[in-house]
């Protein structure tokens, strides 16, 4: 299983299994698909910022 973390403006968002498995399955499927993304990452990182 892949460990997920997320936070907002600071503050720890708790999250179940499920939520995790998500955003995991989501975030890898995505940047999978991006050219120079190869199969033996080990960690990925998303920020956003509005």
């Amino acid at each position: 299983m892949m460990k997920v973390e997320l936070e907002v403006d600071g503050k720890k968002i708790e999250l179940n299994a499920f939520t995790q498995e998500i955003i995991a399955n989501v975030s890898v499927a995505m940047a999978g698909s991006l050219r120079g993304v190869g199969s033996d990452w080990k960690e990925i990182e998303i920020r956003i910022e509005k």
